[in-house]
């Protein structure tokens, strides 16, 4: 039987091109722009942009970590891969953590642990405050984006090519080996996911778009 798709609640124009991270943080969005190298705090709703500044490299992914948001940063040419912190008071941290092999992108967080997804190897690391991987959890697709909610993690995973083909899924990280269970269907090719205590919302990359949706209801 064909997975049934999610439920759009919102679609808006992102305030700037090509959206790529996206984290909420209580009553606002932190969406990062992958080309500009620039974040932004949306209002979620009034849709306003209430601060941005410039990231130190193209903002992968972000999460919302006690206070502060986690960024995954790449780097140079090679486009390597660093967790940086960002606090909105001050600004970018003198953090820099190298995630492993410089690879790795969405971020997810548990409450004391980061989770750092690696697209191509299919897999979300646990890592402890050094970058160290603790654990691997296979997902079995490519993956462009988690969160948490109530201890368990949705990811969106799928194929990028040679038609992006997405599902958000669940898993819970609290078993040894956790079955990936697809929920739903995603109808468009979508980057980063963030929930608000009500819906989930992710980034039309192509289509310079944010979109706010929800599971649909079980019979």
């Amino acid at each position: 039987m064909e997975t049934r798709s999610i439920t759009e609640q919102r679609r808006l124009p992102s305030p700037a091109i090509t959206p790529q991270a996206l984290a909420c943080v209580g009553e606002a969005l932190w969406m990062g722009s992958r080309d500009l190298r620039r974040i932004y705090k949306i209002d979620i709703q009034t849709w306003a942009v209430l601060e941005e500044a410039d990231a130190p490299g193209i903002p992968w992914a972000a999460v919302s970590t006690d206070g502060t948001i986690r960024f995954t940063i790449g780097e140079g040419s090679d486009d390597d891969r660093y967790l940086r912190s960002y606090n909105p008071a001050s600004g970018f941290g003198e953090d820099r953590v190298a995630c492993p092999e410089f690879t790795g992108s969405y971020l997810s967080f548990d409450g004391e642990h980061l989770y750092l997804s690696q697209w191509y190897k299919h897999r979300i690391l646990k890592l402890d405050a050094s970058g160290k991987t603790l654990r691997v959890i296979d997902v079995g697709a490519e993956i462009c984006g988690h969160t948490f909610v109530d201890e368990v993690i949705y990811v969106l995973r799928g194929v990028e090519k040679p038609n992006e083909d997405w599902r958000i899924a669940r898993l819970d990280p609290r078993e040894e080996k956790p079955t990936v269970e697809d929920l739903a269907r995603v109808p468009f090719p979508c980057r980063s996911l963030t929930f608000d205590g009500v819906n989930f919302w992710t980034n039309h990359r192509a289509a310079d778009e944010i979109v706010a949706f929800s599971l649909p209801r079980t019979k």
